[in-house]
């Protein structure tokens, strides 16, 4: 793999010439000279730098509130561990290593072992159940193909996707088809997930002059 070197915001990154694989991407991961301001991952053989600023309301917030709903939810009925933002995912199969914008592992996946902490650090490995990314203006092309067919290949059984940044935005739970994911059929407004047995909706209001998003949730019965 060539050495590239990356710079942005007196931002600079460079990724060792010893990065050739799935493996050595984890162990640069690991080590103490790796820029965390970076959105940094590795996908099919391909390191992909990210050191462009989030957009606050259309990526900040979105993600936010999507998280503090879910972690909320996932602690309050001990379904497993939310991760917001943060824990890098790895899985040698599908060949990668990112950090989405959340990650769901329930109680069952890591009794299984489809799920493992490395040595109690910053990194998943294995198949959670859910995943979110919320795309931005540097992201389109990852998160919409890259990223969706990696998940896939990775077993993950749920994808959000969420692309706020025209209104009105787009929410999607994307789920487990034959070859791929598919989205989920809403019911009304609602759109039902099969992994947290609730169904949400993803509203966007104007709140002092800006956008604002708020995540609701309806159980059935």
């Amino acid at each position: 793999m060539i050495r590239c070197i990356f710079t942005v915001d007196d931002v600079v990154v460079i990724v060792p010439e010893w990065v050739v694989d799935l493996e050595s991407f984890r162990r640069w991961g690991r080590e103490d000279d790796f820029p965390e301001k970076a959105q940094i991952s590795y996908l099919h053989d391909e390191v992909w730098v990210d050191l462009s600023r989030e957009q606050i309301f259309t990526h900040t917030e979105v993600r936010g509130e999507i998280n503090t709903v879910l972690r909320t939810m996932v602690k309050a009925n001990r379904m497993g561990r939310y991760f917001a933002h943060g824990a890098y995912l790895s899985n040698v199969e599908a060949d990668f290593s990112h950090k989405p914008d959340g990650t769901f592992v329930s109680s069952e996946a890591m009794r299984d072992g489809r799920v493992k902490i490395h040595d109690g650090q910053d990194e998943l490995i294995g198949s959670p159940d859910m995943v979110l990314e919320v795309v931005s203006i540097s992201t389109v092309k990852k998160d919409n193909e890259l990223l969706r067919d990696a998940y896939f290949l990775a077993g993950i059984r749920e994808y959000w996707l969420v692309d706020a940044r025209k209104s009105p935005h787009k929410f999607e739970i994307l789920r487990r088809g034959g070859s791929g994911f598919v989205a989920v059929r809403k019911r009304g407004m609602w759109t039902p997930s099969e992994v947290f047995e609730t169904s949400f909706q993803l509203i966007e209001q104007i709140e002092e002059g800006h956008l604002a998003f708020t995540l609701e949730t309806h159980t059935a019965g």
